[in-house]
């Protein structure tokens, strides 16, 4: 038959311009396609061959092939799968987005439950599946033309005896003519643009190292081998197997297999050692160290999936910093479509890596990107679930353990629950059994559940303090009525502690109350009696409080006398409302100077200094020594909660002028 000339039966150039230049994102995609399509047309020729076996032969491979050629400037890729007919080349190939796939599927499962089941025909596992399918749009096949400028098919249907061949440079027409083929099976052409051929191309796919890598990246699951020649220059060995000295090294041809085939998430999890998981996971996500924890999961029915994933041993330096990308790798049956999918779990669990492999999820046209869909909420939820149960678990019975990984990627849940004010308003319910916080018991990690059993009568509320370390927070003024009482109290040292707690605001009924934030009633006949005589100093000395706030009228927003000092002369705190003086810090060191803390500047009226003052004031509210020595006050106050003050120079001089006096 002479070759004969067709035009597409779609809307032939724009269409295909739209295919090549806008639906793929990146030009390597292709071979993944054309691989994923060769997997398919043998998946068919397997399942027809179970009632026609003489489109077998007996011990018969399977196999897809790459031969690149740099001087010829091609890549022919080629496979013994089904083939196909004349009328199925005009179908398949001449009309964009038809596909045989999806018609096959159709017929495979009006054959599953006939005549072959009832006679008890067994399938491996190896043997196709309707979700087992590839490439159900039919587009897959025109990503050849983002690389080629023609693309040669030469095509012949097992149990038939005529082969064709197809050809076309996707400028929207193609040709059509019978061809001579031995074997069954399908053997595409690509003929390369320049640019992706020769070694000075930076994408050359006749590079086969680069064809490797690829066959490794996207296809490295395809259950049937995907081989490749390479040319292997080595010196001659003797009889013993050692290299003999001055041989000239000669050079002979080796087949190499390139992918895996077996993915390790699909095999049973009973016949998969912790070394073989430990291997995987340092080879598959490039790590050193053993993984802290595995998680493995299937699920069956109306959603179906398998999830493999991991908790690393330590955190990536940049695990909170904007360029750390978090997500789990995405395969669709056994075929890698995605590296970093950020959908499937919220970003308190960045840490966690793995990937999932479903036959279920919705792909777009292309195969490259993934819609929003039922199927991909269902597993992120379910995968979420079984990870926060196993942390539950593993806090319950390992504790040591849980702190371990705790101190790895605690802070990740901590801004879980604060950004639960923003994107998961679920996520507070769900992660607060599991926050750990230093405590002012026994210099351990505490929960919340934990500090709560520990609570005596009295005690009212949930006490915590902010601050660089625990050695400083020991040291806080505003501890020492909280000390003397026995009372625990939270040591919250890191930036996002505060904000944490703060999203929180209760636990079991009890509030959160910081030490350094408003008035602080600890609610017992002590704290009742200390207020009352406070209130009584407070009265006798109104003037002097506002003459103080007078004279650092821009720097707090009130002067009191102070309930909660015992020893020390003086202490800041935040108002009740707004940001705490911690919070502030953070934001200043985040260059975001808006949230300014209310400073109230708290006297204690049974120190030395409070009568110095009383004296100083009654000489003259005016006069320079009472407004040096409030100044003085208030820088004594920024220096304990760790504040430079806004002239160290200026506050040096006067206390050493104080000093001479």
């Amino acid at each position: 038959m002479s070759k004969e000339m067709y035009e597409f039966q779609a809307e032939t150039k724009k269409l295909l311009d739209l295919m090549v230049h806008s639906i793929y994102t990146n030009h390597e995609i292709f071979l993944r396609e054309l691989v994923s399509n060769a997997s398919d047309a043998i998946d068919k020729v397997r399942f027809e061959g179970l009632t026609d076996h003489n489109l077998l032969a007996d011990g018969e491979d399977y196999e897809i092939y790459l031969l690149p050629d740099a001087e010829s400037k091609t890549l022919t890729i080629s496979d013994n799968g089904i083939g196909m007919t004349r009328d199925e080349v005009m179908e398949n190939l001449g009309t964009i987005a038809k596909s045989g796939t999806k018609a096959f599927m159709e017929k495979m499962k009006e054959k599953v439950g006939g005549k072959e089941a009832a006679e008890g025909e067994k399938k491996d596992d190896n043997e196709a599946t309707d979700k087992d399918l590839i490439g159900q749009f039919g587009v897959g096949f025109y990503s050849a033309f983002m690389v080629a400028d023609k693309v040669t098919v030469i095509t012949k249907k097992a149990g038939t005896t005529e082969a064709t061949r197809w050809e076309s440079d996707g400028l929207g027409t193609f040709s059509v003519e019978a061809a001579e083929k031995d074997t069954r099976g399908t053997t595409i052409v690509l003929h390369l643009f320049d640019e992706f051929t020769g070694k000075e191309a930076e994408e050359s796919f006749t590079e086969r190292y680069k064809l490797q890598d690829l066959v490794k990246k996207y296809s490295d699951y395809i259950r049937y081998p995907i081989k490749m020649d390479f040319e292997i220059e080595e010196t001659p060995k003797d009889a013993d197997g050692k290299p003999i000295e001055g041989a000239e090294k000669i050079k002979h041809t080796e087949v190499r297999t390139l992918n895996s085939m077996k993915p390790l998430w699909t095999r049973n999890k009973d016949e998969i050692t912790q070394e073989e998981y430990n291997d995987f996971y340092k080879a598959q996500f490039s790590d050193w160290e053993d993984p802290m924890e595995i998680f493995h999961v299937t699920l069956e029915g109306t959603t179906e999936y398998t999830a493999l994933m991991y908790i690393p041993s330590k955190a990536p330096f940049n695990l909170y910093h904007t360029d750390f990308e978090p997500g789990l790798q995405l395969f669709s049956r056994h075929v890698f479509i995605m590296d970093k999918c950020k959908d499937l779990l919220p970003d308190y669990l960045r840490f966690i890596k793995g990937l999932v492999d479903s036959p279920d999820l919705s792909l777009n046209i292309s195969r490259e990107l993934l819609q929003q869909s039922r199927e991909l909420k269902t597993i992120g939820k379910s995968l979420e679930k079984t990870i926060l149960k196993t942390l539950s678990k593993m806090l319950k019975n390992e504790r040591e353990r849980y702190e371990k990984f705790w101190m790895a990627f605690g802070k990740s849940l901590k801004i879980g629950v604060y950004d639960s004010i923003f994107t998961n308003p679920d996520a507070q319910e769900k992660l607060k059994d599991l926050l750990l916080l230093e405590s002012s018991k026994e210099n351990k990690l505490t929960s919340l559940k934990e500090y709560i059993g520990r609570m005596p009568e009295s005690q009212k509320e949930i006490y915590y303090a902010s601050g660089k370390d625990r050695e400083l927070i020991e040291k806080l003024p505003q501890m020492e009525q909280l000390n003397a009482r026995g009372f625990e109290v939270f040591y919250l040292t890191d930036p996002v502690d505060e904000f944490c707690v703060d999203t929180l605001r209760e636990y079991e009924g009890k509030s959160f109350r910081s030490i350094s934030r408003g008035d602080l009633d600890l609610g017992d006949a002590e704290a009742e009696e200390i207020k009352k005589e406070t209130e009584d100093i407070a009265k006798k000395n109104d003037a002097l409080m506002k003459d103080i706030k007078k004279a650092l009228s821009d720097k707090v927003s009130d002067v009191k006398i102070s309930k909660r000092l015992k020893t020390s002369a003086v202490c800041l705190v935040a108002d009740e409302n707004g940001p705490s003086i911690s919070m502030e810090k953070t934001f200043a060191a985040m260059d975001n100077p808006m949230f300014k803390a209310k400073r109230i500047l708290e006297i204690n009226p049974h120190h030395a200094l409070f009568e110095k003052l009383v004296n100083l004031h009654s000489i003259g509210a005016e006069g320079k020594e009472f407004k040096d020595y409030c100044g003085l006050l208030y820088t004594q106050a920024l220096l304990i909660e760790g504040i430079l003050p806004d002239d160290p120079i200026g506050f040096a001089n006067k206390l050493a002028e104080l000093m001479a006096k």
